[in-house]
């Protein structure tokens, strides 16, 4: 009788928990970062307030924001040819620009010190493109599709920084909060494809913030980026909270290795746009869901915080204060840990049942 494609129940069960007890120490080692790591310090600011509300159903998925003093710019997250909406300080809608291509998922916003509207079209849920996009919109109505590649395989990428010399660089969206930065490796060309490289890697923590649509994960996923307009400074939003950094120059992956500020945004539920106000002096936040608020968020003058002491990078405070449901977030990595551990054992279990039409073991 030939062997069945089940194995017998006592294999299968040694094979169960031996994919547990292998999977179990490689996610806890792949959790680490984020709960080891202290999160950066949360600065005091003003009270949030609410500018306006957005309502035009083209914009019920709204993934990027630029303030350019009295408009707004925005995108949606999605349609079948790239549109810019311009919103008067009501969150109306006063003028729509558009392009004649047809994006794959846009997901960020950004504007170039010569006025040029950079898309970045650089969605990847399934982390199956072969090449993602940046799309820009010039001063004097032309359009240009930038293809690009990843030096190591497809990743979900919602955050665009446009520096001050033009550089753009995309920062992607990690489950574990290790998301890399990467630049075009080469002058960019219209029409045609250039590698991208990894230049850098930020880690985010577990910070306790509540909002978003993932739970905690959500206060480690990078949902969009800002430049200030006049080049000062830079923001990087999750889910839940916002990071700001001083910029020297146009050194976006120097920028990025310091210590950032970081203000605790509003209870939303699915934030993802960013941008610094006009004037430098707040960050304006919105998301996805109609009516939509678009929030001023005060951000402190002094961008820059202290380094914190090796020595108390990853001390008690940082490991056990609770989180927005109350649990240590190294007792809620174990937790993801030991539920996992479960699921393969579960799926163990189950592999070995046979179907009513399956023969017995031999």
């Amino acid at each position: 009788m030939p062997e069945p494609a089940v194995l017998p129940p006592s294999a299968t069960a040694r094979t169960g928990r031996a994919s547990a007890a292998v999977l179990a120490p490689a996610l806890a080692l792949a959790l680490l970062p984020a709960l080891l790591a202290a999160p950066a310090r949360a600065e005091e600011t003003g009270a949030p307030s609410v500018r306006c509300q957005v309502t035009d159903p083209r914009l019920a998925e709204l993934s990027g924001l630029v303030d350019v003093g009295e408009r707004m710019l925005a995108i949606p997250d999605g349609g079948d040819q790239v549109s810019v909406a311009v919103l008067d300080g009501g969150c109306q809608v006063v003028d729509v620009t558009t392009a004649p291509l047809d994006p794959y998922d846009p997901e960020d916003l950004g504007v170039g010190a010569d006025g040029t509207v950079w898309l970045a079209d650089t969605g990847d849920n399934n982390a199956t493109r072969a090449t993602v996009a940046l799309i820009a919109l010039r001063p004097d109505g032309g359009t240009a599709l930038y293809r690009l590649t990843y030096p190591d395989g497809p990743h979900d990428a919602e955050a665009l920084l446009v520096a001050p010399d033009g550089t753009p660089y995309i920062v992607t969206k990690e489950v574990l909060g290790a998301s890399h930065v990467y630049r075009p490796a080469a002058p960019l060309v219209d029409g045609g494809t250039v590698a991208l490289a990894d230049v850098g890697t930020v880690t985010f923590t577990l910070t306790g913030t509540p909002g978003g649509p993932v739970g905690r994960a959500g206060q480690l996923l990078v949902t969009g980026g800002a430049v200030a307009r006049d080049g000062s400074r830079i923001a990087l939003r999750t889910y839940t909270d916002a990071y700001v950094w001083p910029l020297a120059g146009s050194d976006v992956p120097a920028a990025l290795a310091g210590e950032p500020v970081r203000v605790a945004l509003p209870d939303a539920p699915q934030g993802e746009a960013v941008s610094f106000t006009a004037d430098g002096g707040a960050l304006l936040v919105a998301g996805e869901g109609l009516p939509g608020d678009v929030t001023l968020v005060p951000v402190p003058a002094e961008t820059a915080a202290p380094a914190t002491p090796a020595s108390t990078a990853a001390g008690p405070s940082g490991l056990l204060d609770g989180g927005d449901d109350g649990t240590p977030p190294l007792a809620a990595g174990l937790l993801a840990a030991a539920v996992a551990t479960l699921l393969v054992w579960l799926a163990g279990r189950l592999r070995w049942r046979r179907s009513p039409d399956q023969p017995p073991a031999a």
